[in-house]
């Protein structure tokens, strides 16, 4: 395959909407995706604060219905994960599981991934009751007690949806306020199968072949306590996916890359959007505002390159 003139590294909300853009801009774009089409939409079930959509959208259409937009445009989609970045005299080059590119203009929209608890035996107990992903594993724990980790939107509503398949869903997180929008805590409060645990922690996951409980420090008394659970589903906040592309980008101290109201990067013709980037929120809705923005100046970048 040539090299496209626009390269978008991720296939989420962001980056198809840059694809989009890009493509019919009238350039040729390719999307990398290291895994499947969508990005963390895909962790969820529904989408309800979408703009354009009076009832919620299930995700997966959603997903669907931003693909076969940017397709129409005639923007290309490959699976390959970008593994280095290299600046060179005569622009940039990007390397890949798939090989090497150097395109005009790239699009890093590469997102993030969950952040680990960093307890002993959460890797052993990975897929053997721990998850990240609610939507994914959910349905495994019919009728079984499972917790939740976390405070935010995404806790709330995941814990929200394992009730219509679980018995009981304990939700714990370490501060006694949520940070989630007050619209979905009163839908978590008013759930009778939700058991809220806050001020708590977890101090130990206990299991051999798979997870059977949780040992729980009440933050404000001290006080440990025995929590028997068949799956544990952690939202204990993001990890951006940019080691590929560090030191050769600035990064903020998280590792997200900071760029500036025109989404470029400090290394020019290289743009970011959606969640790899440092910024407050992080919505679909912001994702795609980032990629329509990163895909109309990485246009602008291009064809001043050819002039």
């Amino acid at each position: 395959m040539p090299d496209p003139e626009i390269l978008i590294i991720g296939a989420g909300p962001a980056g198809m909407t840059a694809g989009i853009y890009a493509s019919r801009a009238g350039h040729s774009t390719l999307i990398l995706e290291k895994e499947i089409t969508g990005g963390q939409m895909t962790k969820t079930a529904t989408v309800e604060n979408y703009p354009g959509f009076a009832q919620p959208v299930n995700a997966f259409d959603l997903v669907q219905q931003m693909e076969a937009q940017a397709r129409r445009f005639g923007c290309q989609f490959q699976n390959g994960e970008a593994t280095g970045l290299v600046k060179k005299p005569e622009g940039i080059e990007v390397q890949t599981t798939t090989g090497t590119y150097q395109p005009q203009a790239l699009i890093i929209c590469t997102g993030t991934q969950p952040r680990a608890l960093g307890l002993k035996n959460e890797p052993e107990l990975t897929g053997r009751g721990i998850s990240y992903c609610a939507i994914c594993d959910g349905p495994l724990y019919r009728d079984r007690e499972v917790a939740v980790i976390g405070g935010g939107d995404s806790a709330l509503e995941e814990a929200e949806f394992l009730t219509r398949f679980c018995s009981r869903v304990h939700l714990i997180h370490r501060r006694d306020q949520f940070r989630a929008t007050q619209i979905v805590q009163a839908r978590v409060r008013a759930n009778p199968k939700i058991t809220l645990h806050l001020s708590h922690i977890v101090a130990s996951i206990n299991g051999s072949q798979h997870l059977e409980s949780l040992e729980l420090k009440d933050l404000k008394t001290g006080k440990l306590t025995v929590l028997p659970v068949a799956g544990l589903f952690i939202y204990a906040g993001l990890v951006p996916n940019t080691r590929w592309c560090s030191g050769v980008i600035q990064l903020d101290e998280s590792g997200f890359i900071i760029t500036d109201e025109n989404l470029s990067t400090s290394l020019p013709g290289v743009f970011a959007a959606g969640d790899v980037r440092k910024k407050t929120v992080r919505q679909i809705a912001t994702a795609v505002g980032d990629g329509a923005l990163a895909g109309m100046n990485a246009h602008d970048f291009c064809a001043r390159h050819k002039n």
